[in-house]
């Protein structure tokens, strides 16, 4: 058993919401294009519950996947100018960023060359892998990636079983300038024992850059409120820095 999180003698520390982040790195808002909101109305309840929940800008990064969610950069924007008409109309005092959560296949081998990827300030991109097997050409697509200007960051790698069975392989991936990014659900034990025992096992070797919602729905945001209203599942979120605020700060220096 894992025992990670040991406070300083006399020392307390209370999370009572997510505002030290400032920003969440990863959402599926963005109305009718994956498996997160369907339609605006429900995107703008779960913008409303982040903002509640202490979030001051949002990126959000609905999934491009071929075989699943072949989603092109139009469509997305549309779809997102939706949502932030209806969050200015709102006045909801948040900032939102659209991106996109690519899945590392041959399909996006082709959007690399393409077209513009859809990204962070400071043009991150956010990237899934396969759950069971890493792309065989991994390290030389995350090359093509940052020699067209772009910065990767890995979703919650965490689920990616091979990754933490060759640890060898995480400090691979910082080491080729990545950035890893953990679901705040993972540690609590919301999708798994096992994912539970890899975000703890990654936190603990202070791998993790970033953290985000992963939000598709309110059941999620359920299980959030859950997992700050318990100190046992919450107080790992003080014990280091993160730089999620960091990113939309890059915007506002470019």
């Amino acid at each position: 058993m894992l025992h990670l999180f040991k406070w300083p003698y006399g020392q307390r520390q209370e999370v009572e919401d997510l505002s030290f982040l400032e920003t969440d790195v990863h959402s599926h808002l963005v109305p009718g294009v994956d498996d997160g909101a369907d339609r605006v109305e429900e995107s703008l309840e779960l913008v409303r519950s982040l903002v509640q929940l202490g979030f001051k800008s949002l990126i959000t990064t609905p999934h491009v996947r071929a075989d699943y969610y072949p989603n092109s950069r139009d469509a997305i924007l549309d779809s997102f100018e939706r949502l932030l008409r209806a969050v200015e109309k709102a006045r909801l005092g948040v900032e939102l960023f659209c991106a996109a959560e690519y899945y590392v296949d041959a399909h996006f081998e082709k959007l690399l060359d393409k077209e513009p990827l859809l990204t962070f300030p400071g043009d991150y991109v956010l990237l899934e892998l396969s759950s069971i097997t890493p792309p065989l050409n991994l390290y030389e697509i995350l090359f093509r990636i940052q020699s067209k200007g772009y910065r990767p960051i890995i979703a919650h790698p965490e689920r990616y079983v091979y990754l933490l069975e060759a640890f060898e392989e995480v400090h691979r991936l910082k080491d080729n300038g990545c950035l890893l990014q953990l679901n705040l659900l993972s540690p609590s034990g919301y999708y798994g024992k096992q994912i539970r025992k890899g975000a703890l096992r990654l936190l603990k070797a202070g791998m993790i850059d970033l953290l985000g919602t992963d939000l598709h729905h309110m059941r999620h945001l359920d299980a959030l409120d859950k997992m700050l209203r318990s100190p046992l599942q919450s107080r790992w979120l003080r014990k280091q820095v993160f730089l999620n605020k960091e990113l939309t700060q890059a915007s506002d220096r470019r």
